[in-house]
């Protein structure tokens, strides 16, 4: 009997059917991968600071691969540069969605909080680099995670570690607030307000200090008038160690205390001599290389032989937000749906990231990973920690 077909019919099909197994193949790797969606700075206002963190979490990524990945998976990280523009975010995002990944980790203050409600509708586990409080109200941004103390709480317990030290009996301190005008800036201004009010600190001016700032002389000589004992700065390093260098020169007593953005090692190479005695809120450690956390870090960069000295804050900081989030996807065994790991990462208690942050736990009703954080302060130029863990409450 004649195959109608022709006689190049039965080579097609074996070749048809190697495409197609082929195809299958790469189906089921790609069902068989952990995709990991990252929305980073590479660009814009806050590079300084995000390239590093950015380099942490892929650093962590390729160090949980070369471990085997998580339950037999690969993980495979999808990040893109968004240049701190929201726009280009909520571009990045939908790209993100559209690769079906299991988990973003994410950026800045406006754009996550722009993104809140569709985080929520997508049930995207989302871990940010922003620790805005808006991120931990539970009703708005249930699938939205913070390992960093929030800002507001930041704010809280650097002005109860003001009202602490001060030793007037005469009178209490006033304080400068310092920000940049985004909304990361003013994240914890209306708490930090309230909370001053409520202890009888005075907030005697509030200035605005562009994250881009090549001076700030002006707004530094309305707070010496004004005569503040102290100024918190909600700023990120690069504006940070310009107000330092500018106070120096105009020879001002006012004490200045940053949150965790503008409080690492790059501040002191900036600012040099500047830098001395400033203060800042500290919710990754880095001045400890005996940690575990530390440790097995640095052993990971020495192996690859990566360099970071002078970015070791940052990297540590991607490194750990990477290491919760992944251990939140390891808890959620096959069930790697956004339900079926916000309900692992809900039952995380006391996770211990070896000493980097203070022991991480999220609960169906708190999202705040983390509610302590230590002090340091700037001697001989370098970073000590001059506390132990504090908390806002």
């Amino acid at each position: 009997m004649k195959c109608k077909y022709g006689p190049h019919f039965v080579p097609a099909l074996i070749a048809l059917a190697a495409i197609a197994l082929f195809a299958g193949c790469d189906n089921k790797k790609q069902a068989h991968e952990i995709k990991v969606g990252a929305i980073f700075d590479l660009s814009g206002a806050t590079y300084e600071i995000s390239v590093p963190y950015a380099d942490g979490i892929r650093r962590y990524v390729d160090y949980i691969n070369e471990k085997g990945g998580i339950n037999g998976r690969k993980v495979k990280l999808i990040d893109m540069d968004y240049a701190y523009l929201v726009p280009r975010a909520k571009v990045a995002y939908e790209k993100l969605i559209q690769e079906k990944v299991h988990v973003i980790l994410g950026w800045g203050t406006g754009d996550t909080e722009y993104l809140r409600p569709r985080i929520a509708e997508d049930r995207i586990p989302f871990m940010s680099a922003s620790y805005s409080s808006k991120l931990a109200i539970m009703d708005e941004a249930p699938y939205n995670f913070l390992i960093g103390v929030t800002y507001s709480d930041q704010m809280q317990i650097v002005l109860k570690y003001i009202l602490d030290q001060w030793k007037d009996p005469s009178r209490k301190p006033r304080v400068a607030f310092i920000y940049s005008d985004t909304e990361f800036g003013k994240s914890p201004i209306p708490d930090g307000r309230a909370y001053a009010a409520s202890v009888g600190i005075e907030v005697v001016i509030e200035e605005i200090v562009s994250l881009d700032a090549r001076e700030a002389k002006e707004q530094l000589l309305r707070i010496k008038q004004k005569k503040a004992d102290f100024a918190i700065l909600q700023e990120t390093t690069w504006a940070a160690s310009v107000i330092l260098k500018d106070a120096k020169k105009m020879k001002l007593d006012t004490r200045f205390i940053g949150l965790n953005w503008c409080a690492d090692e790059k501040l002191i190479a900036l600012a040099g001599e500047a830098s001395e005695g400033f203060i800042g809120a500290i919710p990754f450690e880095f001045t400890d290389p005996a940690i575990p956390g530390i440790v097995k870090f640095m052993e990971y960069n020495r192996r690859k032989g990566i360099d970071i000295e002078g970015y070791i804050l940052r990297n540590i900081q991607g490194w750990a937000t990477a290491e919760v989030m992944l251990e939140g996807v390891r808890r959620a065994g096959d069930d790697l749906s956004g339900p079926g790991i916000q309900r692992a990462l809900e039952g995380m208690r006391n996770y211990s990231t070896g000493g980097i942050t203070a022991p991480v736990t999220f609960t169906t009703t708190d999202h705040r990973g983390c509610t302590q954080l230590k002090l340091g302060e700037v001697k001989n130029g370098r970073w000590q920690t001059i506390t132990g863990y504090r908390s806002a409450d």
